[in-house]
């Protein structure tokens, strides 16, 4: 996947006709819909790929996936209106000369009718098609952790990225919630929401370890949600990923925040010149991502010269049906 062009005017085209026809952005969720949708089932899926191609010779993969709960359930519908102004900093100022962006969202798998929506990487307006295809449950089971674990699993063993595969450029993977992932990724829950046959139990820290093998990972916590500032959602995802933690005091920053992220990661600029590109375009988010981005270093290194993914990786057995 990951072909095409993405065009503001026809984002706009769109959103003018939902305006005019009071259509949602998310119609497929405001419908009544209570179950994933087929583009965005995870299950028995093999892989969701980023591409190089002619038209796109330099891919790097970015996957935004986000908890959907109840305690998160404005966060799509911000990223959705804030769409353009992530592309337009991506392509305008250059950070990414050929991004794509996979779009995902994020429940709690002992509970919600849909714990895991998963959509492709993408480089045109079929971004906006897949946002409006998430079913915003609004579950969640209450106790501070939802399945982040189960979405990382599936980012690890079931995507497939030439950055990496080809350039040893690790990917972007951002994870937008307020609550703690569960301690192990659980067979009888990959069995039943992606199909796949595990052995054993993955521990959290192992799973996370799988992925950041291919994606340079971060935790958002973004203002708006039941849990913002919260020091042990905050320290429990310290300890995991280090200084990849985000903590957003305004939730209209998250998607200048990944653009900047990402292109702080690429070298294409520091965190200065990041934020004067924020106040070129008109953005009234610069105070915002510069307090949260203060912590993050550019930690962009190749994978090992001559180092092939295989050699990488040690990932427990899967059996597929």
């Amino acid at each position: 996947m990951g072909s095409g062009i993405w065009s503001t005017d026809v984002y706009d085209a769109a959103d003018r006709y939902r305006r005019a026809t009071g259509k949602s952005a998310f119609a497929y969720s405001d419908s009544g819909a209570r179950s994933v949708h087929t583009a965005l089932d995870p299950k028995g899926v093999t892989v969701r790929e980023s591409r190089d191609s002619d038209e796109h010779p330099d891919s790097v993969a970015i996957a935004v996936l986000f908890d959907v709960t109840g305690s998160m359930g404005s966060v799509p519908r911000v990223l959705q209106q804030k769409l353009p102004q992530l592309l337009g900093l991506l392509l305008r100022k250059g950070y990414v000369k050929d991004p794509q962006i996979l779009f995902g969202a994020i429940g709690d798998a002992t509970c919600d009718r849909v714990p895991l929506q998963v959509g492709q990487f993408e480089s045109d307006n079929r971004l906006d098609e897949d946002l409006g295809r998430i079913v915003l449950e609004g579950g969640g089971g209450g106790q501070m952790t939802e399945s982040y674990e189960l979405a990382m699993y599936f980012m690890a063993r079931h995507t497939s990225i030439d950055c990496y595969e080809k350039r040893g450029r690790r990917g972007y993977l951002f994870i937008i919630g307020d609550e703690q992932a569960y301690k192990r990724v659980k067979p009888a829950e990959v069995k039943a929401v992606i199909g796949d046959r595990l052995a054993e139990p993955i521990g959290l820290k192992a799973i996370v370890d799988e992925v950041r093998r291919t994606y340079d990972t971060y935790y958002i916590l973004p203002a708006g949600s039941s849990y913002a500032g919260n020091t042990t959602i905050l320290d429990f995802w310290r300890d995991l990923l280090g200084q990849n933690v985000i903590a957003l005091d305004d939730l209209d920053a998250v998607c200048e925040t990944i653009a900047i992220t990402v292109g702080l990661g690429e070298d294409a600029i520091d965190l200065d010149e990041g934020l004067d590109d924020l106040r070129d375009v008109g953005s009234v988010a610069t105070a915002t991502v510069g307090r949260a981005l203060a912590r993050i270093g550019a930690d962009r290194a190749p994978v090992a010269t001559g180092a092939a993914p295989s050699d990488l990786s040690t990932p427990v057995t899967v059996e597929r049906p």
